[in-house]
C-alpha cells in the first residue's frame, strides 16, 4: 500500500507579499495532488476582521474549507492567537484520527509555535502511524530549543512509525542531523536525493526550510512541486511523499 502525502505552509492563503487571497486555488490545487493525507502550517482556524474586507473570504476556517468532502478526519493545532482570530498547524486525512494533542513549543512571546502530534488508523493495512506537524522559530536559539521538546517527545515512540514533518526554517541545515541522529529518523529528501529541496521563496527558491522526516518507514518518492501555478500560490512550495506500508 502506497501513502500519498504533502506538506504545505499556506501562508494563511495569500499569495507572497500578501497582495491576493487565493484559498480557492490553493485548495484545487491541493485536491489535484489526490493525496491521502496533509500537513499544513500557517493555516487560519478563524480571523474575524479579515471577513469584512475580502470579498472572496470564504470562511475563516481554513481547514474545514480544504478539507470539506475529500478529507474526512482533521486535527488543528491554535498557535498564533489575537484579538481577531488564530491561525496554527493542521493535519487533514482521508484515514480516521484516533488520538491527537497540540503541545505549546513557543520559546518568546512574538513567535507562537506548537507541535501537533496525531494518530491516525489506517484499516486496510491494520497500521497505526503517528503524524506530526510543526513550524519552528526564525532565530536558531529558538529552533534549537524546540527540536530538544520535539526530541524528547518523540522519543517515547521508539518501536513506532511516525513522520515529523512541517516549516522547520532549518535554513543551515543544523538541525536535521540533530533530529536524525537523536531519533533514529531519515530526512525523506536527503536519503532518496542526497539534498533538501529549495522551498522559499516560491517564485524563486533558494532556501530549504522545510523537512519530512521519517521513522520505521520506507520512503520511496519525494517531489518538491514547483509547476508553475503552485509558485504563484503560497511564500512556499510544497512538499510531496510517498511511502510504501
Amino acid at each position: 500500500m502506497i501513502l500519498k502525502i504533502l506538506s504545505y505552509n499556506i501562508h494563511k492563503g495569500f499569495t507572497i507579499g500578501n497582495r491576493d487571497f487565493i484559498l480557492e486555488q490553493i485548495r484545487l490545487a491541493l485536491r489535484e495532488t489526490n493525496a491521502d493525507i496533509l500537513f499544513l502550517q500557517e493555516i487560519l482556524g478563524d480571523h474575524q476582521d479579515k471577513k469584512c474586507k475580502i470579498p472572496d473570504w470564504k470562511t475563516a476556517i481554513q481547514f474545514e474549507y480544504i478539507a470539506d468532502s475529500v478529507w474526512s478526519h482533521f486535527a488543528y493545532g491554535k498557535n498564533a492567537i489575537y484579538p481577531e482570530g488564530h491561525h496554527g498547524n493542521a493535519i487533514l486525512s482521508k484515514f480516521p484520527i484516533v488520538e491527537w494533542q497540540n503541545q505549546t513549543i513557543s520559546t518568546n512571546r512574538f513567535e507562537q509555535r506548537g507541535f501537533l502530534k496525531t494518530k491516525i488508523m489506517i484499516p486496510e493495512a491494520e497500521k497505526e502511524i503517528i503524524l506530526c506537524n510543526t513550524h519552528l522559530n526564525l532565530t536558531q536559539r529558538g529552533r534549537d530549543k524546540q527540536v530538544e521538546m520535539i526530541i524528547k517527545n518523540l522519543s517515547k515512540h521508539k518501536d513506532s512509525e511516525w513522520m515529523l514533518v512541517g516549516d522547520f526554517n532549518d535554513w543551515n541545515k543544523k538541525l536535521s542531523p540533530r533530529i536524525e541522529t537523536a531519533l533514529d529518523a531519515k530526512e525523506v529528501f536527503k536519503t532518496l536525493h542526497g539534498k533538501y529541496p529549495p522551498t522559499f521563496p516560491s517564485f524563486m527558491p533558494v532556501l530549504s526550510l522545510d523537512r519530512f522526516f521519517v521513522h520505521n518507514m520506507n520512503p520511496i518518492k519525494a517531489i518538491c512541486l514547483k509547476d508553475s501555478h503552485w509558485k504563484s500560490l503560497s511564500d512556499h512550495l510544497p512538499l510531496y511523499v510517498e511511502i510504501e506500508i
